[in-house]
C-alpha cells in the first residue's frame, strides 16, 4: 500500500472513530443523567434522539432536500473513492518500453523487479533482495530493499546499486530515468563468542 493511501486512510478512520466517540459519549453522558451544557440538544433519559417536531420542521423548505442529497451524494463519491483506492495495486504491472519503431512494447513489471533483485543480491556484502516498481508505466519507479551482511559497507553497495543494477533496468527498459528508493538493513545474527 501506498504511503499516501496509507495516510488518508489513518485520517480518515481517526476522525471517524473521534466524531464516533465523542457523539456516543456525549449521549451516554447525557443518558445516564450527567450534567451537560444548555445548548446540547439531549438533556435526559427519556429524551428522543430527533423529536417530531425537529423531524418535520425542514421538509417545507425548497433548499433543505436539495442540500440533503448534494451532501449525501458527495460523502457516496468520497467513499466509492476511498473504497477503489484500496483496490488499486501499488505494484506495477508493466513497463511501456519505447521500441523505436513507433509501436512500443510491453515489459513486464515482475521481470524489471526479479533482474533489478537478482544483481542487487550479487553485491558483495549483499544477502538478501526484493525490488518493487511502482508508479505509472511510462514513468516508473524502483523500491529496493537490502539485507547487509555484518561486514557490508552501506555506502559502496548503495553506489553499486546506483551504477550498477538501476543504470542496466534503466537502460535496458528505454527509461529517461529511473528514480529509486533503497532502504538498506541488517541481517539479524547471533552474537559470537570471543575467548
Amino acid at each position: 500500500m501506498s504511503r499516501m493511501r496509507s495516510t488518508v486512510n489513518r485520517v480518515l478512520l481517526a476522525l471517524a472513530g473521534l466524531v464516533l466517540v465523542v457523539v456516543g459519549g456525549a449521549v451516554l453522558a447525557a443518558g445516564l443523567g450527567a450534567s451537560v451544557p444548555s445548548w446540547w440538544p439531549w438533556d435526559g433519559e427519556n429524551d428522543v434522539l430527533l423529536s417530531a417536531t425537529d423531524r418535520h420542521r425542514w421538509r417545507d423548505e425548497g433548499w433543505w432536500w436539495p442540500t440533503v442529497i448534494a451532501v449525501l451524494a458527495v460523502l457516496v463519491v468520497l467513499a466509492l473513492w476511498w473504497f477503489l483506492a484500496q483496490l488499486r495495486r501499488g505494484r506495477l504491472a508493466e513497463v511501456l518500453v519505447d521500441s523505436g519503431d513507433g509501436e512500443g512494447a510491453q515489459l513486464r513489471g515482475r521481470a524489471l523487479e526479479g533482474v533489478l533483485a537478482g544483481e542487487a543480491g550479487e553485491l558483495d556484502g549483499v544477502a538478501h533482495a526484493r525490488a518493487m516498481l511502482t508508479g505509472r508505466r511510462t514513468a516508473p519507479r524502483a523500491r529496493l530493499r537490502l539485507r547487509m551482511e555484518p561486514h557490508a559497507a552501506p555506502l559502496e553497495t548503495l553506489n553499486a546499486v546506483a551504477d550498477g543494477a538501476l543504470v542496466h533496468a534503466r537502460d535496458s527498459a528505454g527509461l529517461d530515468g529511473l528514480p529509486a528508493e533503497v532502504r538498506l538493513e541488517a541481517v539479524k545474527h547471533r552474537a559470537e563468542r570471543v575467548s
